[in-house]
């Protein structure tokens, strides 16, 4: 494993579906939109204006971006260290400070295990993925692992 490689990790199946869901989202509030026109109810009370429907446009368009946070994860991992993003934060830490990368049975998603006892959850890993989380999993451990045999190869007597 070289120094210089880099692993870049992002969820697949929640892409997909957060893509798609803000996509339909967003057709659903402008078909809406499209549909307010003429009186509000009986009694005449008020009429749906212009406005009206650039407001629910608007809405659609707010919610579809609220969705596609969730596309937002990544996990970049190199020989100095791991950088993770989730939906909201994101940590850069060095390797020195990470104990193990876990990926728990029933677990909705792997996370570092920290030598202070904290646990950090990478979203990008997710169970949904399978054997790409797998594969991101090995990756990284793989990474940690060849940190801590260059720590053990560097305290070792020469």
């Amino acid at each position: 494993m070289s120094d210089t490689e880099l692993i870049r990790l992002k969820p697949r199946r929640i892409r997909v579906v957060c893509w798609a869901s803000a996509i339909a989202l967003l057709v659903v509030f402008s078909l809406v939109a499209t549909s307010l026109t003429g009186s509000t109810g009986e009694g005449g009370y008020g009429t749906f204006q212009r406005g009206d429907q650039f407001a629910m446009v608007g809405l659609g368009v707010l919610g579809a971006l609220g969705l596609l946070l969730f596309t937002r994860p990544r996990v970049e991992a190199d020989a100095r260290g791991v950088r993770v993003r989730n939906v909201i934060g994101a940590y850069e830490l060095p390797w020195e400070v990470v104990r193990g990368v876990r990926f728990d049975r029933g677990a909705p998603w792997a996370s570092l295990e920290l030598h202070d006892d904290d646990l950090l959850p990478m979203v990008a890993l997710q169970a949904a993925d399978k054997e790409i989380a797998v594969d991101g999993v090995r990756a990284l451990r793989r990474l940690h692992q060849a940190h801590l045999a260059r720590l053990g190869g560097a305290s070792a007597p020469g």
